[in-house]
């Protein structure tokens, strides 16, 4: 049902970006990995980006968590993956802040304008107040990456939440509310003596409400922060434009539990809906290659003592059970390749030991899916 172009083999040998979406607990950093060792082995210079993987996931690929800039995995651990040069894996467990706070550097006219806000405790506290902030920093550092020409490949694990796409619409509802007439108010003026008068009753208003030393960053952050937002828009849509084109692939990951899939079909309508390009379903922990297992019968246990052969019920059983989940996942998969249409496809990952972050597990899906 899917066409050669869009299978993810083809995307590991061939795109610039990978972005992997999906609700939390379905493997989806787990996916990323194995994604970007496949790519690694088709011999391509690679990096994954992932933000707060599991300690597990971290010590397998050999390095440390939230380190300020990537870092290459292990040669040793490189070499035995399969991974020789010129082609390279790179990893970085992503710090929001450390993006952030570099992002802030880039933005502001002068150093004095970046340690203003980067010392005020609103700002510091700016990504847990606005929905997209969070997931804006993971694909400024992508978008960043992608464009200095040193990898071939990034794979972005995005956050495991609903707001993993929304880092496109949240700097333009930022500047909405920083350029709104009500918050305009709060800022500042020197343009008359009026102005300035006006400015001064409102100050003396917050300080009163808030505490003056609150109310005097309040502002600081307001009259420093607002002057990013330009700069900030530029690049948003800057980047709208990169996600949207040719180089990049949407992966959304999803395990045959009702809420993931549904969660799945929602990260689906997103990408539409913003112009992404969307190109396949992983569905992780699936049991649809299961349906051509031997089933047991008499000659299964023919070796065994005779006292072994009264478990067969039981063991039909069991073997019952199986080919019940097999024939479900079986049927999840054919309904995701229906959704998914003609520019896109959808691949089930064996179902593997849960939270397993050994290289032998990664480098099995990551066989799994350079065949797809």
């Amino acid at each position: 049902m899917t066409n050669e172009l869009v299978r993810i083999g083809e995307l590991i040998r061939k795109r610039k970006v990978i972005v992997c979406c999906g609700a939390g607990g379905v493997g989806k950093t787990t996916t990323a990995a194995a994604l970007s060792l496949a790519a690694a082995r088709a011999g391509r210079r690679v990096l994954v980006l992932t933000i707060d993987p599991s300690r597990r996931l971290a010590e397998t690929l050999g390095v440390s968590r939230n380190p300020p800039t990537p870092v290459a995995v292990p040669a040793d651990r490189q070499a035995a993956a399969g991974i020789h040069a010129p082609a390279s894996l790179d990893a970085w467990m992503l710090d929001p802040k450390l993006v952030a706070d570099e992002s802030v550097r880039r933005l502001t006219k002068t150093p004095e304008d970046a340690e203003r806000v980067l010392s005020n405790r609103i700002y510091q506290q700016v990504s847990s107040m606005v929905a997209g902030m969070h997931e804006y920093t993971a694909m400024e550092a992508l978008y960043r990456l992608v464009h200095e020409g040193q990898y071939d490949l990034v794979v972005l694990d995005t956050p495991p939440s609903r707001h993993a796409l929304d880092f496109l619409e949240a700097p333009r509802r930022l500047s909405g509310l920083v350029d709104s007439s009500a918050l305009q108010a709060f800022l500042p003026r020197r343009d008359s003596l009026v102005g300035r008068a006006a400015s001064r009753v409102i100050e003396k208003i917050l300080g009163a409400v808030f505490g003056e030393e609150f109310a005097h960053e309040l502002v600081g952050f307001m009259m420093t922060f607002s002057g990013i937002f330009s700069a900030l828009n530029v690049d948003v849509n800057s980047m709208r434009k990169f996600l949207s084109g040719p180089d990049v692939a949407f992966l959304l990951v999803t395990s045959p539990a009702p809420a993931t899939l549904a969660e799945a079909h929602f990260f689906q309508d997103k990408t539409k809906e913003l112009g992404l390009p969307f190109r396949g379903f992983v569905l992780n922990r699936s049991r649809a290659r299961n349906t051509s297992k031997r089933w047991p019968d008499e000659s299964t246990l023919e070796d065994l003592p005779a006292e072994a052969k009264t478990a067969l019920p039981r063991l039909q059983a069991m073997a019952q059970g199986e080919l019940e989940s097999a024939k479900r996942d079986l049927a999840l998969l054919t309904e995701l390749e229906q959704r998914a249409g003609t520019s896109a496809t959808a691949i089930a990952v064996p179902e593997l030991p849960e939270g397993a972050d050994d290289m032998v597990t990664l480098l099995t899906i990551a066989d799994a899916l350079a065949a797809s």
